[in-house]
């Protein structure tokens, strides 16, 4: 009843024609909010996201022993869901492969991917969707056996390397052997696992993905010590979310939102404390919870305390981190550029008013 309650009091939002001010613009003629999106009315009518993701990329898409999909990248899409229907649970998880992306968006099947995606120019033009902030900023790496003696990409001169097709890995790693002088046999597969078992069978030199799928595979191996990580960093690779080009209201709530998870995190808002923020006498986490009369959360056809509920259900960007790839999971990753700003890193929000 509770969801019903959320989800009917969303659909009061969804009304044409209707209007929103920030507090500073209190006294300026009203806009007309913008039209809920067909994404947007399609999840709530279905009362549940559809989120296309990685099935075979542990800490940040996978199904855990009881079959459930969890991940850094799954909790995003739960953090979406959280927001528009108020229930971070009502996900259906579509796995796809790098391939399938493109195609599953623009076909209407998936609402949205959360899926170790690259933040390209021609993605962003040709793919016919809007791409949401970097959640996960990355570079691609190669890694091979720890016995094999291969220590530089030069090692690697005539060799054959592997990685799974539709990606921006095939062209990386063609560039920088290319610059390189260094001739070699690229052998592509229709995603990682199978990589993973050419490699293993001896079909494969090495395999070069994102680092941060190298380091998933190295650490949920059998033998996390037969692998090496070559220290090298051949390319920018910022991923996060995406959604289809048609609708810009669904990809403002998807943008906000994970503004959203990581501001809390700079306000110290978080899912076992944001009791004692509701109280605050700072007005920009007034705004952010949508207390004290603001009303941010009109202007995306949200409840004004959107964010409180994301927050409480899904946690801040910080939590998510801890809980899918932190010090206490088998991955152990450090924030480094995926830190705060005020912590040297490139975590930033735009201002919540």
């Amino acid at each position: 009843m509770k969801r019903l309650a959320f989800v009917l009091g969303t659909a009061a939002l969804l009304t044409v024609g209707a209007t929103a001010l920030s507090a500073q613009d209190a006294t300026a003629t009203p806009i007309p909010l913008p039209e809920v999106g067909t994404v947007t009315s399609r999840i709530i009518d279905r009362g549940s996201l559809v989120c296309g993701v990685n099935q075979a990329l542990p800490g940040f898409g996978a199904p855990n022993d009881a079959g459930e999909f969890v991940g850094f990248d799954i909790d995003v899409c739960r953090a979406v869901a959280a927001a528009i229907l108020g229930d971070a649970t009502a996900v259906t998880f579509r796995p796809i492969t790098a391939a399938e992306r493109q195609p599953v968006l623009a076909s209407g099947e998936v609402d949205m991917i959360s899926r170790n995606t690259t933040f390209t120019l021609v993605r962003d033009t040709l793919w016919g969707a809007t791409f949401g902030p970097t959640t996960f900023y990355d570079g691609q790496g190669v890694m091979v056996f720890a016995d094999s003696g291969i220590a530089a990409l030069e090692d690697l001169e005539g060799g054959r390397i592997c990685t799974n097709q539709g990606t921006t890995t095939e062209q990386n790693i063609t560039d920088t052997m290319g610059q390189l002088g260094l001739e070699f046999e690229l052998q592509t597969y229709q995603d990682f696992d199978a990589v993973m078992a050419a490699f293993n069978e001896g079909g494969c030199d090495a395999v070069t993905s994102d680092v941060s799928g190298l380091i998933s595979r190295q650490a949920s191996s059998a033998d996390p010590g037969s692998y090496q990580i070559l220290d090298v960093v051949i390319s920018k690779e910022p991923l996060g979310p995406l959604s289809p080009e048609g609708d810009s209201q669904f990809a403002d709530i998807l943008r906000w939102v994970v503004f959203g998870l990581i501001q809390a995190e700079e306000f110290g808002i978080s899912s076992t404390n944001i009791d004692d923020f509701l109280a605050s006498e700072n007005p920009d986490i007034q705004r952010f919870l949508g207390v004290n009369g603001n009303d941010l959360g009109a202007n995306l056809n949200l409840p004004a305390d959107f964010m409180q509920t994301v927050i409480r259900q899904v946690g801040n960007y910080g939590e998510i981190w801890d809980r899918n790839l932190g010090p206490d999971t088998p991955f152990n990753l450090e924030r480094g550029v995926n830190a705060l700003w005020t912590n040297g890193g490139l975590l930033y929000s735009p201002p919540f008013r």
